[in-house]
């Protein structure tokens, strides 16, 4: 074993394993939290050797070892079979497609496709060039599995598949009363069948009726997938505006929408504490005095890492909670 880490280098999760052979379901949170106690500190131990195809990437049977370089923690990767066509050939750029393709997400994938791919969140400029529902075929007043949607706007083509969101509430921020986007209600999936003015839509499935208004969100979802956790460049202070499916509260592995974006320098990776914004109570103990209000003290909650950053808010996923957390709570730096 060796030695121990200075004073100066990221603090080792206590139950770190000298090695770990990488997983198909592991993500890159998962494998930072292994062996750190604070994973946002992962780009100071990783060691990217410039002899490896994509050396900032894992896959699943990598071997990863903890050694120590100068008394400092390091990870270094060992490629597996899975990932030996990603070693020191060059690599056609289909098989380089599927190298990307294969390695580990920052964090499930699953959960993020969903979110984006069903308008949980619709940004303002998203609600204006979005397509939307014209008229329901058969003078239909609502729509609903196997009725055929008229839609304007530009779709993609035949064939492409779409979610139909109303417009919920609008989402405000806070700090100067702007609405920075609005609540997405999913309805349901269809398929393009016709492209014109209007297009078709077949409605394969749904939820909840479709109306007149209701705007399209494509399933083809693109975002970065294979950043990593960091600490925001600056201090952040921001506040937890909406949360998916429009409950009060939530945990772990749930989507928050909060009001600091790029402009704040939020990216892909970036990681915040949440607080449980303190109550004000009123202090009724103390003898001799008239009641006042007093604010307790903001309570720490949990951990979330951002995905996608706009210019005024990103969305986040909760990757660790530690107790009950509302929108209107507090985050910040780490």
């Amino acid at each position: 074993m060796a030695a121990e880490a200075t004073a100066s280098s990221p603090a080792l999760n206590p139950a770190h394993p000298d090695s770990y052979t990488v997983k198909r379901g592991d993500t890159l949170w998962d494998i930072a939290s292994m062996f750190l106690k604070d994973p946002w500190y992962w780009p100071e131990i990783w060691y990217a050797n410039p002899q490896v195809e994509n050396p900032h990437l894992i896959y699943p049977g990598d071997v990863l070892t903890l050694v120590y370089v100068d008394g400092k923690p390091r990870v270094q990767v060992q490629r597996g079979a899975a990932s030996q066509a990603g070693g020191t050939e060059k690599l056609s750029p289909q098989i380089r497609e599927s190298a990307l393709e294969s390695a580990i997400p920052a964090i499930p994938l699953d959960v993020i496709g969903a979110f984006l791919s069903r308008g949980s969140v619709l940004q303002k400029d998203e609600v204006k060039k979005s397509p939307y529902v014209v008229s329901i075929r058969g003078q239909h007043i609502i729509g609903a599995a196997g009725n055929e949607l008229y839609v304007r706007g530009k779709v993609a083509g035949v064939d492409q598949g779409y979610s139909v969101v109303e417009v919920g509430q609008p989402l405000v921020d806070p700090d100067d009363g702007d609405v920075v986007g609005y609540e997405g209600i999913y309805v349901g999936a269809g398929t393009i069948r016709r492209v014109g003015d209007p297009s078709t839509l077949f409605l394969t499935d749904t939820t909840r009726e479709a109306t007149e208004g209701d705007r399209l969100i494509s399933q083809q979802v693109a975002f970065p997938a294979r950043f990593v956790p960091t600490v925001p460049p600056r201090p952040v202070e921001g506040t937890i505006i909406a949360v998916t499916d429009g409950v009060s509260q939530f945990g772990q592995y749930q989507v928050i929408v909060i009001n600091r974006g790029a402009r704040n320098g939020l990216e892909p990776g970036s990681v915040l504490r949440i607080w449980q914004a303190g109550e004000k109570v009123a202090d009724t103990a103390k003898p001799g005095r008239i009641s006042a209000n007093v604010r307790l003290p903001d309570e720490p909650a949990g951990l979330a890492m951002v995905f996608r950053a706009y210019d005024r808010i990103s969305y986040a996923l909760v990757m660790r909670a530690t107790s009950e957390m509302h929108v209107q709570d507090i985050v910040r730096n780490p």
